[in-house]
């Protein structure tokens, strides 16, 4: 065999291992790192920020090709509208016992509708019972009440006093079974819930069943009987939650009984609610005024010492003797707060000035026979009719003649 020449095998030097053998160092100080760092600093990642704008989630249609039967008699009129019968102060003892055919799922079922683009809409009440086949398309809203609060802000969603939730029709009073609808004429946020399994949990299960139509406030149980009182923070959700409940199975597969709860006879439950009906009036009333405003009224919070005084200074208004009352002094105090927010830029107009394209400002813009101050024109024409002072001349009605013959204000021409 033919021997085969290898090329020859070149040995590695120091000086190829490490290229900074060849240089020569003439500072001792050449090769220290300038990093002062103990640790090694590594190259960063390049990470890029997308921000994913999260959909609003299309109603789920809870039922396909729902069709609603005929209820049995218990009225004397049947309503196409409400498919009930109507008339009849009782419902029927058999169709009562009935289960519910559907149950909502807020998790899944809620999302938006044609109602979320309009203002002041209602609830769509077949949803609350689970039934609903129009989905995204359905003209109410699909989803509990007042849950939005907490992150748009707000009074919540308030309906007048003669509708419920759902927009039907309420009435002056009661049922006889204190079903239906209820009435305008008492702030009912309590439910009745009879027919209930007792057990050594009870008031867990109705707990837990109820606070998913909304913020529970207070639970009452009767163990002995099978009862329990439910009362919700806000009215819409007692109503939402009597309709989304009645009719339907707890724990224990038996169907409840839910119902208007009558006054209750303690007095000190209906001090109660009184007391709590005025702090929800309150709180609204907070949330609608200035927190300045509100401070100062209240007596309380930061700053409201300071408000009084200034108040008391700029409240006269330059007029001496004149104390503004509470509705003129929020009128300019929610001027003021509103002129604040406004741009005081605005374009140039048409002008063959030197100065053509500088922005204007408001203050160059006002006229010198404007009225300036915190009050409008609106306010100042109010007021001005109003003389103080010791010195202030008054137009005085002539006195009328005194005398035996004297106008008694009679309607016949002849005195």
């Amino acid at each position: 065999m033919a021997d085969v020449e290898s090329p020859p095998v070149q040995e590695a030097t120091t000086t190829d291992q490490n290229p900074l053998a060849n240089m020569e160092v003439t500072d001792s100080a050449a090769l220290v790192p300038t990093n002062t760092d103990s640790t090694t600093s590594e190259p960063k990642k390049k990470t890029k920020k997308i921000m994913v704008k999260k959909k609003r989630r299309p109603a789920r249609v809870q039922q396909e090709g729902f069709q609603s039967e005929r209820p049995a008699q218990t009225g004397t009129i049947f309503n196409i509208w409400y498919n009930k019968w109507s008339g009849g102060d009782r419902e029927d003892a058999y169709s009562s016992k009935q289960q519910a055919k559907g149950r909502c799922n807020v998790a899944l079922d809620s999302g938006f509708t044609q109602a979320d683009s309009i203002p002041g809409s209602y609830f769509c009440l077949f949803f609350a019972r689970g039934l609903c086949p129009k989905g995204q398309d359905c003209e109410y809203l699909h989803r509990l009440p007042n849950s939005r609060v907490e992150k748009e802000g707000g009074l919540g969603d308030i309906f007048p006093s003669n509708v419920d939730c759902f927009g039907r029709d309420k009435f002056s009073d009661y049922r006889d079974d204190m079903g239906g609808v209820g009435s305008f004429m008492r702030v009912n946020r309590t439910l009745y819930v009879g027919r209930i399994h007792t057990s050594d949990d009870i008031e867990e299960v109705v707990a837990r069943h109820f606070q998913e139509w909304g913020q529970i406030e207070r639970v009452r149980v009767l163990p002995a009987r099978g009862v329990a009182f439910v009362t919700y923070v806000h009215l819409a959700n007692a109503e939402f939650a009597k309709e989304a409940m009645a009719h339907q199975p707890l724990d224990n597969n038996e169907t409840i009984n839910v119902r208007w709860a009558t006054v209750d006879p303690n007095p000190q439950a209906q001090k109660r609610e009184v007391r709590k009906i005025e702090e929800q009036a309150a709180d609204a009333i907070r949330r609608a005024l200035p927190a300045e405003y509100v401070a100062e009224i209240e007596g309380r919070g930061e700053g409201w010492e300071d408000a009084r005084k200034r108040r008391k200074v700029e409240g006269t208004f330059g007029l001496v003797g004149y104390e503004a009352s509470d509705q003129v002094w929020y009128a300019s105090e929610k001027a003021r707060l509103g002129a604040a927010q406004e741009p005081y830029l605005l374009e140039a107009g048409d002008s063959q000035d030197e100065d053509d394209g500088v922005p204007l400002r408001i203050e160059d813009m006002k006229r010198q026979d404007a009225p300036s101050g915190i009050l409008g024109g609106s306010t100042l024409s109010a007021l001005k009719g109003f003389t103080a002072g010791s010195g202030a001349t008054s137009t005085r009605a002539p006195d009328k003649a005194a005398g035996p013959l004297v106008g008694y204000g009679s309607d016949e021409d002849s005195d």
